[in-house]
């Protein structure tokens, strides 16, 4: 049995997620943001095209958000900025990642995503942690508008991307899998219709175990949910009882919706569902553990643009972090071992790299990470205690 294992944190890299007689938690992970110095420009998903992160004021940078990240505006692509990201998943009790992915064409942004992925699944697996692809298939449409794609090799193209995907990240030992089957989303209805998704998708034992949002299309195992502004709570109600007939479901628990878009004036607002001092993410992830579905995921980890992340944050701290634990700990696993004050060590360990980047002293940070990584909290703790002292 690993480390992580034997410290109860019931995180088993490799093992079938249907071993598990409780859900896997999951959060929803964009991995879409530039920021500098590691990129040359602040990406759109800071900016929308409104906000200069260039002029500070009172500490802080305008981003495209109405809650400020604690550590600030970061970069996808950062290597201490996903360590932070997936020891606080760990610490906090989620098991995993699902992650946004728009496939491998050189589009847009899809290439700088397809990268970031690949960088965040490596770190999951070196921290623990299991991961799964949504696959945003409304970039067919995308491609073929401009003529990147043609109209009738849409089902091929989409054969292509979940065929990488089978040799390459479904065979990691981290994949979330159920029933042998590598668990795979896709987001809305814009993209493939019901005929080409069916056309789509490989037979056999090891097919994806595929879940569409919402509404379960024909072709596919089950569903999982998403929040609907317009219509909550009505929609997570509508979901629950559909569930019920499906052979498996995501249920989704979430923070608050709360986006930028019409004041960066990107598109219309997709309404508002009330944070509610915390009681929103207390309700719906409650609902959620308590309905005996396999997978529960969190929307998001860090949305920025549409305020559902989790991430902490200026104004709000750990709290949504320390909800889990206290949730988790009450109906999952009283065994759970970390608390409140273990959640603030990984941005210990940030601030120390961003400040350094010489090599004896990395060799010492990355014993830090070593330590949060075996769940010695402890050790992690007199090791930060003591560099933060070599530095003062």
């Amino acid at each position: 049995m690993s480390t992580v294992a034997a410290l109860g944190l019931s995180i088993f890299v490799g093992a079938d997620q249907s071993e598990s007689s409780r859900p896997l938690v999951l959060a929803h992970y964009m991995p879409w943001y530039e920021a500098k110095p590691r990129s040359p420009h602040w990406g759109w998903h800071w900016t929308m095209g409104a906000f200069d992160p260039e002029k500070i004021a009172n500490g802080r940078r305008p981003i495209a958000a109405h809650y400020y990240p604690l550590i600030g505006p970061y970069d996808s692509g950062d290597p201490a900025v996903l360590e932070y990201h997936l020891s606080l998943m760990r610490m906090a009790g989620i098991d995993g990642v699902v992650v946004d992915w728009y496939g491998r064409t050189n589009h847009l942004d899809y290439g700088l995503i397809h990268r970031n992925c690949e960088a965040l699944f490596r770190s999951a697996e070196r921290l623990g942690l299991k991961f799964a692809v949504c696959y945003e298939d409304q970039t067919i449409a995308r491609l073929a508008a401009v003529g990147k794609l043609a109209a009738p090799d849409r089902s091929a193209h989409a054969r292509q991307e979940i065929a990488w995907l089978q040799e390459h990240w479904f065979k990691s030992p981290a994949y979330v899998r159920r029933d042998g089957r590598p668990l795979l989303l896709s987001f809305g209805a814009d993209g493939l219709t019901d005929a080409e998704w069916a056309a789509v998708l490989p037979s056999g034992p090891d097919a994806p175990l595929y879940l569409s949002e919402h509404r379960r299309r024909p072709c596919a195992v089950g569903a999982f949910d998403w929040p609907i502004p317009s219509e909550y709570p009505r929609s997570l109600d509508r979901f629950y009882v559909e569930r019920s007939a499906w052979p498996t479901a995501m249920a989704v628990a979430f923070p608050r919706f709360h986006d930028i878009y019409a004041e960066a004036k990107a598109r219309a607002s997709y309404g508002r569902i009330p944070d509610d001092d915390g009681r929103t993410f207390a309700a719906t992830l409650r609902r959620a553990l308590e309905s005996r579905v396999p997978f529960v995921q969190i929307a998001t980890w860090n949305d920025w643009g549409e305020g559902t992340g989790i991430e902490p944050t200026f104004e709000l701290g750990y709290r949504d972090l320390e909800m889990i634990q206290r949730v988790r700990r009450e109906l999952l696993d009283r065994s759970f071992p970390f608390i409140a004050g273990d959640l603030r060590l990984p941005h210990r360990l940030l601030r120390l790299r961003r400040r350094t980047e010489q090599r004896p002293t990395t060799v010492d940070l990355d014993a830090i990470s070593t330590s949060l990584i075996a769940g010695d909290v402890a050790a992690a703790r007199r090791q930060l205690d003591q560099q933060e002292d070599a530095r003062r």
